[in-house]
């Protein structure tokens, strides 16, 4: 196993900041649910990953070959996606003692720097990365990432346009381009983007709920309103998705059945803002 993020096509991706609420929404007096990009949540925590009884097994892998960088990669994997993101650390650390040319352990590093809120480390890795190969989409993508949580739009785009020139396969790219796309109120660029995502992503959530945000700045109501539906089917645990709902009856004006989906939300993130936010609008006060 090269790294241990490339083959994880769910967008799991870091929480960032909610985009600036559509002109479209703004306009009609609501604070709107832009797609807040939940996926990338950098490391998926799987506690079996960690397990002794895995971690046992991949240290007699390495006892068998000290030698091999693969192995400290291949552990400092299953370490990232147990949660232990110290000892994580130490393997890659090691690893790229062993070969400082091994540009998936750097980016495997930089996820874990990314996870404990270390961005600048996080972007030197990446850099490190690219600087021994150029055309690694995953540290585009992750250095993109990176850049668009901090607001450096231009820097983020040019990254993802890169990854994608390079024909990567990874859906992470598109829905992170149509992102911006949709910021800068380029909607149709950012639906083509968001179906691209879909395409190589289907079972996730985000890219459905990006492109119904867009459809709503086109007035697209219904084409919006199967997106956000289709990303409950997927995963009936993402507020942002509920809140969504909310807002196209809210648009609709069943105030009822929006208050009940901005409900859901929030007894699904108790401080998904966009959620107590719409279900003032409609007329019900939310506490705290």
């Amino acid at each position: 196993m090269a790294d241990f993020m490339s083959n994880t096509r769910s967008l799991r991706l870091p929480k960032i900041a909610a985009l600036p609420a559509l002109a479209v929404v703004t306009a009609l007096g609501l604070a709107g649910c832009t797609t807040n990009n939940t996926s990338d949540a950098v490391i998926s925590i799987d506690k079996a990953q960690g397990s002794q009884e895995n971690i046992a097994s991949l240290t007699s892998v390495i006892n068998a070959n000290p030698r091999d960088p693969e192995g400290y990669n291949v552990r400092g994997s299953a370490y990232g996606r147990g949660g232990d993101f110290r000892q994580a650390l130490n393997d890659f650390n090691t690893a790229l003692q062993i070969n400082p040319k091994f540009y998936q352990a750097y980016a495997n590093r930089a996820l874990v720097y990314r996870n404990m809120g270390q961005q600048q480390q996080a972007i030197q890795d990446y850099n490190a990365a690219l600087q021994i190969n150029p055309n690694y989409d995953v540290a585009l993508i992750g250095r993109g990432n990176v850049y668009r949580a901090a607001g450096q739009d231009d820097a983020a785009f040019n990254d993802f346009n890169k990854a994608i020139q390079l024909g990567t396969t990874d859906g992470r790219a598109y829905h992170n381009r149509g992102l911006i796309y949709q910021k800068r109120n380029q909607q149709d660029k950012a639906i083509d983007d968001f179906s691209k995502a879909i395409s190589l992503s289907p079972n996730s959530p985000e890219p459905y709920n990006g492109r119904g945000i867009s459809y709503i700045a086109l007035n697209d109501d219904d084409n919006a309103f199967a997106d956000f539906n289709h990303a409950i089917e997927l995963n009936g645990n993402v507020a942002e998705s509920w809140a969504n709902q909310a807002l196209v009856y809210e648009r609709k004006g069943d105030k009822q059945k929006a208050a009940r989906s901005y409900r859901h939300a929030i007894g699904l993130d108790a401080k998904y803002q966009p959620a107590k936010d719409g279900l003032s609008r409609v007329g019900v006060p939310t506490a705290g």
